[in-house]
């Protein structure tokens, strides 16, 4: 399963730059995500990169933020922050990042494309990257 997540640009550039390895969220995937395209938020608003799945871990913040913390492109103060009032955490660990050519405007692969709160999931029939990669690069 692939989703696409949305991601403030700063936290893009640390996935890029490889001090990001993991991205957090309150919430599991409901699904078994693989592949993870992401979105940059405004100004940016373009799909930038993709990346694959390592694992998932679910544990308390303050575990997640103990092993991961050198590796989260985070302040405490951020982290914590997020994860305000929750009992639980998801870390996301990336793995073989693909940083794409040209950034993608959303709307030329999802027509009526609205940017995820959090996430949303692709079917193998929405997901029609390397189609349009080719034809853009081509």
């Amino acid at each position: 399963m692939i989703a696409i997540l949305s991601i403030k640009p700063r936290y893009v550039e640390a996935i890029l730059e490889g001090s990001k390895r993991y991205e957090f969220r309150k919430k599991p995937f409901k699904k078994d995500v693989k592949e993870i395209l992401v979105y940059a938020t405004k100004p940016v608003g373009k799909i930038v990169c993709k990346f694959h799945v390592e694992r998932i871990i679910e544990d308390k913040p303050e575990n997640l933020w103990e092993s991961l913390k050198d590796f989260s492109g985070l302040k405490e103060r951020e982290f914590f922050t997020y994860f305000s009032g929750q009992d639980k955490g998801i870390a996301i660990e990336i793995k073989k990042v693909e940083k794409f050519p040209e950034p993608i405007n959303p709307e030329k692969l999802f027509p009526n494309f609205r940017p995820p709160q959090s996430w949303v999931y692709l079917t193998s029939t929405e997901y029609n990257l390397n189609s349009y990669l080719g034809d853009e690069n081509g």
